[in-house]
């Protein structure tokens, strides 16, 4: 499969990810319990975007020198896009870790860490399943359209099944966990394992990490075709989705207070996920530009962001006591 990568452009992005996992985790303690405020949530987020729109430009100039502007322009554009898609469909992540979190009842200053380490295991499993998406692609062309009535059922089946939360008490992974190890009543600060009566005992922290990191093999299902639609090119799917991930800890504590003002992003989210498919089932008859992508899913993002607004404003939220 032909990529604009190569190895020095592979490198840069490998010592941009290790640079930024080790500031956060060594110099700012990311692993450390510690009470995430919305102020510095705003500025990790701010931050992980300006270094995504930073290496897109570094991206931009290098191609422009080396490759002409043309084809400059268009990765350039192929990586926005992927970016912001993967970007928004992460945000239905968010609201299952929220959901998580509050089943096993893990406070704030805990969910950091469990967060870094679900972070650092996605960025592993999206490698491996990207790398094994490009070659099934170049192998077996007609996966595309496997992938594409995949996104079109599951956008569907987001937008008629919005408001169902899963019952976590039936996962059948944690049942199975309980069933055949001992697992403590009660967190232990931010341990994931204890040793009672010199029997090593699992946490609810560690069932927590469990299902974080299920969930994100469950997005990464939906959300990595839906890259592979905007571009083949396995170094655009892999930069953009992993920057993205990235990010997706300081987003989690920024929407964490306020998720329930942004109900009908979800619908949004779906019709993000229909029109991907078409695009990918119509790609050897009619390839939609990516221009046209990009702001086909900003817009959409836009008035789902307004209308949750406005619903939330027009039928607040019940407290949960």
């Amino acid at each position: 499969m032909e990529t604009v990568g190569n190895t020095g452009l592979w490198l840069v992005f490998a010592a941009i990810v290790v640079g930024m996992l080790a500031l956060d985790l060594f110099v700012l303690k990311g692993g450390h319990q510690h009470r995430v405020s919305l102020k510095e949530a705003a500025a990790w987020s701010l931050g992980w975007v300006t270094v995504a729109l930073l290496f897109n430009l570094g991206l931009w100039w290098y191609l422009n020198i080396n490759a002409g502007p043309v084809i400059a322009n268009d990765k350039a554009l192929e990586f926005l896009t992927g970016y912001l898609v993967e970007k928004s469909l992460a945000v239905d992540n968010v609201f299952v870790w929220m959901m998580i979190f509050s089943y096993f009842s893990i406070p704030l200053e805990l969910q950091r860490r469990v967060l870094l380490y679900g972070i650092v295991g996605a960025i592993v499993l999206r490698t491996v399943m990207i790398m094994a998406g490009a070659w099934l692609i170049t192998e077996f062309h007609w996966i595309l359209y496997v992938f594409g009535v995949f996104l079109i059922l599951t956008g569907l089946k987001m937008a008629f099944f919005a408001e169902h939360d899963g019952d976590l008490s039936k996962n059948p992974i944690i049942k199975w966990i309980r069933n055949h190890y001992p697992v403590t009543e009660q967190l232990d600060g931010e341990r994931f394992f204890v040793r009672h009566n010199g029997v090593l005992m699992i946490t609810p922290l560690f069932l927590a990490l469990v299902l974080v990191e299920i969930s994100d093999v469950i997005f990464a299902v939906d959300s990595i075709p839906a890259v592979f639609a905007i571009t083949n090119d396995p170094f655009i799917v892999l930069t953009s989705n992993l920057f993205a991930i990235l990010g997706l800890r300081a987003m989690y504590f920024l929407l964490a207070d306020i998720g329930d003002r942004f109900a009908m992003l979800k619908y949004g989210l779906a019709v993000i996920l229909v029109f991907i498919g078409i695009k990918m089932l119509i790609v050897d008859w009619y390839k939609i530009p990516v221009m046209v992508s990009l702001a086909t899913v900003g817009t959409v993002l836009l008035v789902s962001v307004i209308v949750s607004l406005w619903h939330s404003k027009r039928f607040p939220p019940q407290s949960h006591s």
